[in-house]
């Protein structure tokens, strides 16, 4: 149950911060800097979080193989 939690979660962050790119590469808009500050202790947070999120979304790809393993 946790470790499905952890997952939400971090697919939810990892979203969130590819919202936040589409919108700068798109728009020229910040929303993390917008809510929180520009490079504020709150903003500087959920970039670190996004960056951890994403480097755990990474793990995912074993999940990848293992199910083309069993099929």
């Amino acid at each position: 149950m946790a470790n499905k939690c952890l997952q939400y979660f971090a697919l939810t962050i990892a979203v969130v911060g590819a919202i936040n790119w589409g919108l700068i590469g798109f728009f020229n808009f910040n929303l993390v800097a917008f809510l929180f500050g520009s490079m504020s202790w709150l903003s500087r947070i959920v970039y670190g979080l996004v960056g951890l999120c994403g480097l755990y979304l990474l793990t995912f790809y074993t999940l990848i193989d293992q199910g083309e393993a069993t099929e």
